[in-house]
């Protein structure tokens, strides 16, 4: 959530951010925000005052009944009644604007960084780096939904009969592989300095407006309406959840926590390629990286958890890309987000494995997540979180890109982790 200090100090590049970005409402939302910030200030003045007269007023009523005046305490006492309507007046009305203020700020996505490229759709997406070579597969190659099904390791007619589409069954070294993935990237994340934690997988509301989920993405959520809780869309979710309403040591940041979770989204779709087998699951595996950074260094932390990731893809020997998204393309928390994507040799087009991201304060202060700053004053910290990595797509580039007559033959980083070193029949 943007503070409203900036809104009201750098009006001109809150708007231009939020151009960049694309809100269609920008203007008649700040100043909306604005005026109503101007209003509230002005009620708790009065609030404020007429609290500090009334409570005066009784200061002296009492000493007017020690001495006997009780005329002059009954008319204080009317002035007191007075005034006490008048609080409760305004303070009614103060609470009403609240929550307006609130309710409107929570509809601002958060400002891009400056160095986020204008555009609005993926293909204005700025390409960083591209790394590793393409595989030459034989005209006969099988994307990974054929091959899933020759090899009998992933069942999508078996989640479909229990749950629904979007759900796969993982069977045999299927199930192995997925197993292996997870111990692979946590052992990895843990080796790199992260604290492994498991945390819960569904979340209550204030954990989904902390992170900026609520009320953006409410539709796109499994919600239970009788205890009122998410499934999460991710572990970004409950880990950055832990550190709310914190005041965090300097000296214990930055905070590095790492987590493996299933992940559950609605939003999955049922046609086309690009939805095809994993390439869209309503239920997925996911390591998840979360860091918690003084502003002045959440940037060069954002480049080292984008290294740890491209990291990942070279040991699984996966030629990968990374892109800067544009301000049309981004996440409504982000100020600045790498999207890393894998090349699907059977598909023969990138597939989205990991974003990496630097929400800066937006979260934080949904958050009200903290550290004391020199002089005792309370500062907002800045939130990061990447994939490390999204099981299915990574599975789907695995299968199609190493696909020979004699089986799939996995990276050599796998064959410990899966006890074979090539899924056969």
């Amino acid at each position: 959530m943007l503070q409203v200090s900036v809104l009201k100090e750098h009006t001109d590049l809150v708007l231009a951010g939020l151009a960049k970005k694309y809100y269609p409402t920008a203007e008649a939302d700040v100043t909306a925000i604005l005026n109503l910030d101007q209003r509230r200030r002005q009620l708790q003045t009065t609030h404020d005052s007429a609290q500090a007269e009334a409570n005066e007023l009784a200061r002296q009523i009492g000493g007017l009944m020690k001495s006997g005046d009780k005329a002059g305490a009954e008319d204080l006492k009317a002035r007191t009644a007075s005034l006490k309507a008048d609080i409760k007046t305004h303070a009614d009305e103060l609470g009403q604007v609240e929550i307006a203020l609130q309710q409107l700020l929570l509809k601002l996505p958060n400002l891009p960084h400056s160095s986020v490229p204008a555009g609005r759709t993926p293909q204005e997406n700025e390409v960083v780096l591209e790394h590793g070579t393409k595989p030459d597969l034989p005209p006969t190659a099988l994307p990974h939904w054929d091959l899933i099904k020759k090899y009998d390791i992933i069942d999508f007619e078996l989640g479909n009969k229990i749950s629904g589409a979007g759900f796969p069954v993982y069977k045999g070294q299927g199930a192995r592989l997925q197993r292996a993935l997870i111990n692979f990237f946590l052992d990895e994340a843990r080796e790199a300095g992260y604290f492994e934690v498991q945390p819960p997988i569904l979340v209550n509301e204030a954990s989904g407006y902390g992170t900026g989920q609520l009320p953006d993405k409410d539709g796109q959520m499994y919600h239970d309406a009788q205890d009122n809780l998410y499934l999460i869309p991710t572990a970004e979710v409950p880990i950055t959840n832990l550190y709310r309403d914190e005041i965090i040591a300097t000296d214990k940041l930055p905070i590095r926590n790492a987590g493996y979770t299933p992940c559950f989204r609605r939003e999955a779709g049922s046609w086309g390629a690009d939805v095809r087998g994993l390439n869209r699951l309503h239920q997925f595996d996911k390591v998840e990286i979360v860091q918690i950074a003084l502003p002045e260094q959440s940037y060069t932390i954002l480049e080292e958890m984008r290294a740890h990731i491209e990291g990942l893809l070279q040991k699984l020997e996966l030629p990968y890309r990374v892109l800067r998204l544009c301000g049309g393309d981004m996440s409504f928390t982000s100020a600045l987000t790498y999207d890393l994507e894998v090349w699907s040799a059977a598909q023969g087009r990138w597939l989205e494995v990991s974003s990496a991201s630097n929400f800066e304060t937006y979260q934080a202060n949904r958050l009200k997540l903290r550290y004391r700053a020199e002089g005792g004053k309370t500062q907002l910290l800045h939130t990061l979180n990447g994939s490390a990595l999204a099981l299915p797509r990574i599975v789907a580039a695995l299968l199609e890109n190493n696909q020979a007559e004699d089986g799939i033959h996995l990276p050599q980083a796998l064959h410990s982790y899966c006890g074979f070193d090539k899924i056969t029949n």
